[in-house]
């Protein structure tokens, strides 16, 4: 069996990305591999960057027999163990790190102190009224006052409809309506 060491690739359209690995030669591209020896990402920013290997393992194959591809090559003599790039790399890395953005960390934030400080007061209030009797009630609040306006609305509307009912018709004399009434 011949071993290749050459490129998979990955990721989706216009966004390539490659595994460096060791291979059958007969194996198509994206096939079985054998052992995944770094990659090569050709979207990073960093030039130097860009590929990650695994040099002990490379070195392991190379001396296996196994021959790298022309891409690869040039990424081993670049990068390998005795590559010539091998500390502009790790420069190049080390300023993609440094460029990351990081999220500050957690803070707690206060609540409001009227809030605070409301809530106990109104539980109190609450509390109070359940207990108290009704002369000796808190001031009601708005939405008390709202309800109790629209019933006294509403029992004003019914008491002017009942006296409209119970006028009698015009032309009917009081006694008639009474008798129509009895009758019903």
């Amino acid at each position: 069996m011949a071993v290749r060491i050459r490129m998979k690739r990955l990721g989706r359209r216009h966004r390539p990305f490659y595994r460096i690995c060791a291979m059958d030669s007969r194996s198509p591209r994206d096939g079985k591999v054998i052992e995944e020896l770094g990659y090569y990402d050709p979207m990073v920013s960093e030039t130097d960057a860009r590929a990650i290997l695994q040099n002990e393992r490379i070195d392991y194959w190379i001396s296996q027999g196994a021959l790298p591809t022309e891409k690869v090559k040039v990424l081993i003599d670049k990068y390998g163990t005795n590559g010539r790039c091998v500390e502009q790399q790790k420069e190049a890395i080390e300023r993609l790190a440094s460029q990351k953005p990081v999220a500050p960390p957690p803070q707690k934030v206060p609540l409001p102190e009227k809030e605070e400080a409301a809530a106990p007061e109104a539980q109190e209030a609450a509390d109070q009224a359940d207990t108290e009797t009704p002369a000796a009630a808190p001031e009601s609040t708005a939405s008390e006052e709202a309800t109790e306006s629209a019933a006294s609305e509403a029992s004003a509307e019914t008491e002017a409809l009942d006296d409209v009912l119970d006028e009698p018709a015009a032309g009917e004399t009081a006694t008639e309506s009474e008798e129509n009434k009895e009758s019903e």
